[in-house]
This record gives structure tokens, sequence and C-alpha cells, in this order.
């Protein structure tokens, strides 16, 4: 057993490392108050090729895989990034270029991937509903086959980046939840054209307030007969879930290397402070009741960097991953939050100061209890698939 990260995993490390070190804490906090992507951070990843690193080299990525997206996001969240990082690495490199690259046909790698690893297309994700929630089984979008092409109907929520986005990637029912044998048939991924759809006046989003991850924005989306061509499906149709599970165990994955990532920064900003805060003529950090729960947390942090490792090595291979893929972002994101309450505590009074990042880290480290799924949900699998109790839900 080998627990040394491969040479490209380092070399990846140390290349985002190397760009996020450009960028400070009031970067990150002016992009979040005035609710604007990173372009420049995003810019240095897309000339870099950091944000290709799974795109075949045929295409122009650098064939690399999910570990090394993993170690690239935790990277850049613990570089200054913080939640942040999650969507620079989730919205086109994982969304759009992983699932393309492991489930496009030829002639749709050959349209897509090229533009992805230049950064002339964008892409985003799209099956959470109003009604549905978290239970996926149960969305109403419908994709009607209509000649060559499909016509989309129906309503998503909660979807980040379409305002940007060249392509969204979509989940719809072609065959409607009541209908479907096994429950888990009659799915499809479609790859719709953002701006045609927008255009032909068939696709409309309202973005939603939030308390937080400002540097992205997350919306509702109407689909009003969007037309997507027969030749934009993902895999096959009505089997869409086999594609669905390489869409949501990535993300779970990356979602962890965020929360990895982010504990590590939230954990420095707080050791920071109690190193030089001394209001008693020593630091506070001195005392066990401020060092002991740090300490704690940095433990959480390691063994939830180890199953996140574990998890992306596992989908690299082909193996399934979906219970370490759960426990990864269970664990990752349970310490980020417990770093960034600690740190709040940390820093006493001051921490309510916008003049320093905590109360910004605070609010962008509670949503990942709930997001990608929520960690009930996540609880209630491992309790039925590792520990054979009966299913809850």
């Amino acid at each position: 057993m080998d627990f040394d990260l491969p040479e490209s995993a380092v070399a990846v490390r140390e290349g985002v490392r190397a760009i996020a070190a450009k960028y400070d804490q009031d970067y990150w906090s002016r992009c979040d108050a005035e609710k604007r992507w990173p372009e420049e951070v995003w810019n240095e990843l897309v000339q870099g090729g950091w944000h290709s690193l799974a795109v075949p080299e045929e295409y122009g990525g650098a064939g690399q895989g999910l570990l090394e997206l993993a170690v690239a996001l935790e990277a850049l969240a613990e570089g200054g990034a913080g939640g942040a990082a999650s969507f620079m690495y989730l919205l086109t490199p994982a969304f759009g270029g992983l699932t393309i690259a492991r489930h496009g046909t030829e002639e749709q790698r050959r349209a897509f991937l090229p533009g992805i690893v230049s950064g002339e297309i964008e892409t985003c994700f799209a099956i959470t509903e109003p009604d549905a929630g978290s239970n996926a089984i149960e969305i109403a979008t419908q994709a009607r086959r209509d000649g060559d092409a499909f016509t989309v109907s129906g309503q998503k929520i909660w979807i980040s980046g379409v305002e940007r986005a060249d392509f969204l990637v979509l989940v719809a029912r072609t065959v409607p939840a009541a209908e479907a044998r096994p429950r888990t048939s009659g799915f499809t991924v479609l790859l719709v054209d953002v701006e045609q759809a927008v255009a032909d006046g068939t696709l409309t989003y309202r973005p939603i307030p939030k308390l937080g991850t400002n540097t992205v924005a997350s919306s509702m989306v109407f689909l009003d007969g969007v037309r997507v061509p027969a030749d934009r499906v993902l895999g096959t149709v009505d089997q869409g879930f086999a594609v669905l599970w390489d869409i949501l165990n990535p993300e779970r994955i990356l979602a962890a290397a965020s929360g990895v990532g982010f504990g590590e920064l939230v954990l420095k900003v707080a050791c920071d402070y109690a190193r030089e805060r001394a209001p008693f003529g020593r630091p506070i950090g001195a005392n066990q009741a401020v060092a002991f729960p740090l300490a704690r947390i940095k433990a959480q942090v390691e063994l939830a960097r180890l199953m996140t490792y574990k998890a992306a090595w596992l989908w690299d291979r082909g193996e399934p991953c979906g219970s370490e893929a759960n426990i990864a972002k269970l664990t990752a994101a349970d310490a980020a939050w417990q770093a960034a309450d600690r740190a709040f505590q940390t820093h006493g009074g001051m921490a309510y100061s916008l003049e320093y990042p905590v109360a910004r880290m605070f609010r962008d480290a509670r949503i990942a209890k709930n997001i990608p799924v929520a960690e009930e949900l996540v609880l209630a699998h491992i309790a039925q698939h590792e520990l054979g109790l009966p299913k809850s839900y």
C-alpha cells in the first residue's frame, strides 16, 4: 500500500498553489462582495491547463484523472479561495470535461473537449427541481422525442453558473417517473445550448438571492420547449442513470476535496490569529481551550483527505466508489464547518467584523453540509449499504 501521491498529482498541487498564492483574502472578499466570478484566477487556470486535467491528451487536455482534479481543487481552496474553489472545478472541469470524456461519443468529444480546454466552452449542471428536491427519481422535467431532436420542458432550481455557461448538462425524464420500471430507468442526459435556447426564448433563468458563495450565481431555470438535437444525448436514451452516477460521485468527491482545502485554510486563519492575539500577556493559542479544538479539527481534516483520495482513486480505476464518495463528502464538509465555527470562536468579537475573512468563511462553510447532497441522505446511504439496516426513505 502506497500513500504517496503520484508525481502528476504533486505537480498539479504545486502548480495550482503557485496561482493561488498571487491572490490574498482581500481579493476573494471583493469577488464575494461584488458577486462576481474570480475571472483572473479562472483565466490563469485555463492558460495553465489546470482546469482540463481530466481531458484526454488527444483533445488537448492533460490526460489525467479525478484524483488530479481533486488535488487541484483542494490546493486552490487551501491557497485562499475557500468555498469559491468548488464551483471553479465542478462547473466546467467536472460536469463538462469529465462527463463528456467518459460518456460522450467520439463526435461529441471532438466537438466539445477542445473548446473546454481552450476556455471557449463552459458548462453547468441541472438536475435539482423545486418539488423533487433531493429525490432525483421524482424529477418531472420531460424530454419528448420530436423527429431528430428532443423538446424539453420543466423547471430546475439551484443551478449554479448558468449565467456564464455555453452548455447545460441537463437531466430529464424521457419516461415519466410513474411509468418507469425500474424507477431508475427513463432518465436521459442532454447537452443544452444555453445561448441558442435563450435566443429562442425557450430558456430563461432567475438568480436566487443567497447567503454565501456569491462568486457564482445560483438560479431558477425555466425550460419551455427547449429543442435539443438527438446527437446531444450523453450516453443512451432512457438509460441516463449510469451517466448520472458518473456525475454525482465525482461531484461528491470534489466537494470533499473542497472541504479538505477549505478546512486547512480556515485552520490557518484561526491559528495565525491565536498565535498573534495576546490580551493577557501570552498568545491565546497557548490555552488548551483554544488549542485542543483546533487540533481535533486538524485530525478530522487529515482523515477526510485520505477518504477523498481513496474515492477519487477508485473512480479513476472504474471501481465502485459510492460509499467512499459519500463518506468523503460527509467528513470533509463537517470538518470544514467545524473549522469555520472554531475560527469564529477563536476570533471572538472580531469574527463579526467584515475586516476579517472569518464571517465570509463561516457563511460559505455551512452550505457544504447541505450540498451537493444533504448529510442526512449520506447517513441513510451508509446505514443501508454499509451497516445493512432497513431502507429509511
